[in-house]
């Protein structure tokens, strides 16, 4: 008997199989053969959910900004976490790296994908900043901040974040890295007006950061 699925269901099916494979055989690497193979349809049922590999991969990029977003939202809301601890782990569940994350993030830093690239850039820049605000106004009503400006100073740490630490747009050493992070949180606790030393403190529970994840 014939198993017809839901329209999502079945779609969901084909990026999981995509997501998979792309992360066994690489992008350049993986057939709309070997996803039909993986998923047990017919090339039209493909092409009526998607028009392309290059398309399949557009859809794995929204499902991975929105999983971005949603992760950092999960975070910024449990209360229970401390609110500068929250702030840190928010930013670094921006980080994507490993698996099929790490090849739609090599995909996509190809010349010829500039444009998911940038998409992915334009929903960190636009979606983030406004859930780290909430944390800020929370550590600004406990009185461990002190800014005029909340949303403007986490703009400005989600873009120099999401600039400096993307290894395909400055190329930095273990060393050099390091050196950015300990600056970079230094100025955040000033742009904040936080304590000074108060935002490093708890850097160092996560082992200085986000180094590791990067290598």
């Amino acid at each position: 008997m014939r198993v017809v699925k839901k329209a999502e269901e079945r779609r969901n099916e084909i990026l999981d199989a995509a997501d998979e494979l792309f992360a066994q055989k690489g992008f350049d690497g993986t057939s709309t053969n070997d996803i039909l193979g993986k998923v047990g349809i017919a090339r039209g049922t493909l092409y009526h959910h998607f028009k392309s590999k290059e398309d399949i991969m557009d859809a794995l990029i929204d499902r991975y900004s929105d999983g971005l977003l949603d992760a950092a939202q999960v975070i910024a809301a449990d209360k229970t976490i401390p609110v500068v601890e929250r702030v840190i782990r928010v930013v670094m569940a921006l980080n994507l790296s490993g698996g099929s994350s790490k090849e739609i993030m090599e995909h996509i830093h190809k010349p010829q994908n500039a444009l998911m690239h940038q998409k992915i850039h334009k929903v960190i820049i636009n979606g983030v900043p406004p859930i780290l605000t909430g944390i800020i106004r929370e550590g600004i009503e406990q009185g461990m901040f002190s800014t005029p400006f909340p949303y403007e100073c986490m703009e400005m740490v989600v873009i120099y974040a999401n600039t400096v630490f993307d290894d395909d747009m400055i190329t930095l050493t273990n060393e050099e890295r390091g050196s950015r992070i300990l600056a970079f949180v230094c100025n955040v606790e000033r742009l904040l007006g936080a304590a000074s030393g108060s935002l490093m403190d708890v850097m160092q529970m996560f082992g200085g950061g986000d180094e590791s994840s990067h290598e």
